[in-house]
């Protein structure tokens, strides 16, 4: 992984268990938030090997456990702002998501989805 603005640590399952390869599409579209707004992106949540899914109750076959998602918060943007961009940028692709307090991103290959 190389980027100017990530490192590998911050997409590794919260389980410990090592899984930490984020797919090189997510990475850019993370990198193109980051520079469209200038502020740090938080990962929250990237990779989760299917065990660690499903104990905190994520979808089945939830786009984390493929390396393929992020859970996001921009420092001082709101996940609206963060939504809006995503969907002005990629209207016929991925999965964005908005949470009260956070923005997910997938880069499915099946899509788009929406909510």
């Amino acid at each position: 992984m190389n980027s100017p603005f990530f490192q590998r640590a911050e997409f590794a399952c919260s389980c410990g268990c090592g899984f930490d390869t984020v797919d090189a599409e997510t990475l850019a579209v993370l990198e193109r938030v980051r520079r469209h707004f200038d502020a740090p992106v938080i990962v929250t949540s990237g990779c989760r090997c299917p065990a660690y899914n499903a104990q905190i109750g994520g979808a089945e076959h939830s786009q984390h456990t493929l390396g393929r998602a992020a859970d996001i918060q921009v420092r001082g943007v709101e996940p609206a702002a963060v939504q809006a961009f995503l969907h002005a940028s990629y209207p016929d692709a991925y999965g964005i998501g908005r949470y009260a307090t956070f923005t997910h991103l997938d880069t499915r290959t099946h899509g788009p989805a929406r909510w």
